[in-house]
């Protein structure tokens, strides 16, 4: 077997690797639990050690900081696993927000679990979690995109993949590109799609805007404020109509014959999603319906 495929047993003699969360913005939202972990730490790998240290030094944390990034972390990952398995404590950090969540640490986080390394999470700020549960759109299901592509052709291509994903969809977005972005976004999947402007979260000029793609695009372009700071996107997913006829049954039929031999509402709707697809919850109202009714019919 392949030793990086080799799901080693914990190590009682290693050491712990913290994945901590650090605040998107307001320094008030970061646990004194994660404080107290950097505090006490063997040392601390961050993904900017000039962008980590002030925020350290404010919080009086004087842990040793060594930066791991994009462009080191494969040459890194074999030292910090040896500090770890030689009985150190390393906590990994980001810029800013949860670690690995569009941001470094995979493959240490990776490779501390196959070498028997316990990963302990400290969690804490994530723009991808407050976006979604204050933007006004569906959170029951989501899909998380990260960055899309900086060039245009990629990017609509990306876009036209995701077109009919019927989750919320949610990316990141530079300030710079956020404007051709939302412009790819209502041409690909149309003007009328319900879509969320979530910018400089946690921060002073906190910005959350729920909107038809059209109507947010024509926000963004006339107010060059909202082309500024750190954004997240987050576009409704694609909504499936229910499929009127499928080999020659539909969904108001099949419905109907189920209510009659006495099928609950809520089996018939999960009945007619998994045979003719369509939406459950449309297919649900529907039934309600048409079962009032026959109730109403066996009354007269």
């Amino acid at each position: 077997m392949n030793k990086q495929q080799t799901h080693t047993q914990p190590n009682a003699t290693a050491g712990v690797l913290y994945v901590v969360a650090t605040p998107i913005g307001n320094l008030g939202d970061w646990s004194a639990r994660a404080r107290e972990v950097l505090a006490s730490v063997d040392v601390i790998a961050a993904e900017d050690t000039r962008h980590s240290r002030p925020l350290l030094q404010h919080f009086g944390i004087g842990t040793p900081l060594m930066a791991l990034h994009a462009h080191n972390e494969n040459e890194r990952v074999d030292e910090l696993i040896q500090r770890l398995l030689c009985g150190q404590t390393l906590a990994l950090i980001s810029d800013a927000g949860t670690p690995l969540v569009s941001d470094p640490g995979f493959p240490l986080v990776r490779a501390a679990l196959l070498a028997g390394v316990r990963v302990s999470p400290i969690p804490g700020a994530s723009a991808v979690m407050a976006a979604l549960s204050s933007c006004g759109l569906p959170s029951d299901r989501f899909v998380f995109e990260g960055f899309l592509p900086a060039r245009a052709t990629a990017r609509r291509a990306r876009l036209q993949a995701l077109k009919n994903e019927p989750r919320t969809l949610i990316f990141f977005e530079a300030p710079h590109r956020l404007l051709e972005s939302l412009q790819d976004m209502a041409h690909v999947m149309g003007g009328s799609r319900e879509a969320a402007l979530a910018r400089e979260l946690t921060k002073t000029f906190e910005t959350i805007r729920m909107a038809p793609l059209d109507e947010l695009l024509a926000w963004v372009e006339a107010d060059k404020d909202q082309q500024r700071g750190e954004s997240v996107v987050l576009l409704r997913g694609h909504d499936v109509e229910p499929a009127p006829e499928q080999s020659g049954v539909s969904a108001t039929s099949l419905l109907d014959s189920l209510l009659k031999h006495g099928v609950s509402v809520k089996t018939a709707a999960a009945i007619t999603e998994e045979v003719l697809g369509g939406r459950k919850k449309a297919h649900y109202q529907y039934a309600l319906e048409t079962q009032a009714a026959l109730r109403e019919g066996d009354v007269e």
